[in-house]
């Protein structure tokens, strides 16, 4: 059990360090080293504080707590994609993926422990939403990932995707802090231009993500353009059906000058005909965006299978035809469950 007279140290600013080591009769700059070392540095826990006096490392380690994130399982593809199973300080488990290509090595991070959203074809939405990710819980995934990349690929990070367990805009405000840390000068001082936040779509908080001016990029689940077929497979479209996404979007757009991704997994017999072809053509043009079409991932759970390979370029030769950037995204990490919509704690 926790001590619950102590803090989270990482839960605190740097301002209210800077009092409560002034109150203790520190000097106040050690409160921006001790900072720093949380996180620029990243350390695991107060003693690895080098040029903080001993003194001062007990006292913290008196009231506060460091509570990092640790890597319980790692599984690595034949692609060399890496699945992590991290482990969090109340026992909860998420997961996230290491992608490595030759120019880039992107992390897959999570939001969430599970998800309360309950798309029909991902795995995590077949779990319970348990509980928001903190802001450091965040941090530590890319952290811990971008370590991985430097030992095993000799490559920082240079991709962040928001595309792991939960649904990020309900997580909203800790997600941008977690982002804040990852893309800050004082924190790891990564691009916020290389951050992409995937959303099943919440129209309300993609409208605010435009008045708080974000900086990274936006991409929507969107895997059918038809408000009927959406909500079969994605729930959420009930109560964000597509003409407030289109507004939700537009608004963005608008706000951030930022274009939109739209991500499609094809799904044989279910949205991998010419018509909704047509459908997402319909919807693509109505926005200012991209098409990611993703290759299905199947899972044990929903019946759903992979189109064929050819019925995937046909299905985006149609939409490019028509004017619209179409990329066909293959699978990665497939055989250790690490793909899209395949992460549920199996490890």
């Amino acid at each position: 059990m926790l001590n619950p007279t102590k803090k989270d140290i990482r839960l605190e600013s740097l301002e209210q360090l800077q009092e409560q080591f002034s109150n203790a009769g520190f000097p106040s700059y050690t409160a921006k080293q001790v900072y720093e070392w949380l996180w620029k540095k990243g350390v695991r826990s107060f003693d690895e504080m080098s040029n903080i006096s001993k003194s001062i490392r007990v006292w913290l380690n008196e009231h506060f707590h460091l509570l990092t994130v640790e890597i319980l399982t790692s599984q690595t593809s034949v692609d060399g994609t890496i699945k992590l199973a991290f482990k969090l300080h109340d026992g909860a488990v998420v997961e996230g993926v290491l992608i490595p290509s030759p120019n880039r090595m992107t992390a897959c991070v999570s939001s969430q422990v599970g998800c309360s959203l309950s798309c029909t074809f991902c795995a995590t939405g077949a779990m319970k939403r348990i509980r928001n990710l903190e802001p450091a819980e965040i941090y530590d995934q890319v952290w811990l990932i971008d370590q991985l990349a430097k030992t095993t690929y000799q490559m920082p990070l240079s991709n962040i995707v928001f595309m792991g367990m939960g649904e990020p805009l309900l997580n909203y405000s800790n997600v941008m802090e977690g982002i804040h840390k990852i893309t800050s000068p004082e924190g790891l001082g990564m691009s916020a231009s290389r951050i992409t936040v995937s959303t099943a779509g919440i129209a309300k908080m993609i409208k605010k993500m435009g008045d708080d001016g974000v900086r990274f990029n936006l991409a929507l689940s969107l895997h059918a353009a038809n408000n009927e077929k959406r909500s079969k497979i994605m729930p959420i479209n009930d109560s964000n059906p597509l003409e407030e996404l289109i507004e939700a979007l537009n608004y963005f757009y608008k706000k951030t000058k930022r274009k939109i991704t739209l991500e499609y997994a094809v799904i044989q017999d279910t949205n991998d005909s010419i018509e909704e072809a047509d459908e997402l053509i319909k919807f693509a043009k109505r926005v200012p965006c991209k098409v990611n079409l993703i290759e299905y991932n199947p899972i044990s759970i929903s019946g759903f299978a992979s189109s064929d390979p050819d019925k995937i370029l046909k299905f985006a030769d149609r939409v490019q035809s028509k004017g619209i950037i179409v990329n066909v995204r293959r699978s990665r990490g497939k055989d250790i469950d690490a793909a899209c919509g395949q992460l549920a704690n199996k490890h």
